[in-house]
């Protein structure tokens, strides 16, 4: 069984909407797209995300993130360690209509998507990865179908906007796997399920 695994890039509020810039994600008004910008990655930020650039993989995306993506790697004319591996791989796409992909080498998923997703770990083949994707992320949480999840915690806070703890979240308890601290005061933490918490279990 293949591992579905996310990487998020996130604020001390755990907002993680539209870090990469202001025209990104602007649902529900939100006017703070860009803030990861204010937090110049250091050598051992790069050296993570160069790492997890030279493991296979492949890609599970929600539909908004995957229009960004596909809007902007397949043309990218810099960041070829990441737009190489992104152009190459396959992607799936969880959509709530179907459509047809434009980027090359892309499914799309809908209808029963949880069962759909399911039947996709079941199968040989790389690691899922989940890069943004606010809304699916809900739904893998909701239904624990997460394996992993890489953070990239911002000493920033916002107020408003996706978070990536929202709606689908569960109780459920995490493991600390790795956690690395940036010289911008990014906290880099992977963590990993370690079960379901019953009301039993949870004391004051």
């Amino acid at each position: 069984m293949r591992k579905i695994i996310t990487t998020t890039f996130i604020t001390l509020d755990g907002v993680m909407q539209a870090p990469g810039g202001s025209e990104e994600d602007k649902t529900g008004g939100f006017a703070y797209g860009g803030w990861q910008m204010s937090f110049p990655w250091d050598e051992m930020l790069g050296s993570k995300m160069n790492e997890f650039m030279t493991i296979p993989f492949e890609l599970l995306l929600g539909k908004v993130t995957y229009d960004i993506f596909a809007a902007y790697w397949p043309q990218a004319k810099t960041d070829l360690e990441v737009a190489t591996p992104f152009n190459r791989t396959k992607k799936y796409v969880v959509s709530k209509e179907s459509f047809e992909p434009s980027w090359n080498n892309s499914v799309c998923i809908t209808g029963d998507v949880v069962t759909q997703i399911k039947k996709l770990k079941q199968e040989e083949g790389p690691d899922l990865w989940v890069y943004g994707s606010g809304n699916l992320i809900q739904t893998l949480l909701k239904y624990h179908l997460i394996d992993r999840m890489h953070l990239w915690l911002h000493p920033i806070t916002i107020g408003s906007g996706k978070r990536l703890f929202a709606e689908g979240t569960q109780p459920e308890g995490f493991k600390l796997i790795d956690s690395k601290i940036s010289t911008t005061g990014i906290i880099f933490a992977t963590y990993e399920p370690t079960g379901i918490l019953k009301s039993s279990s949870i004391t004051s």
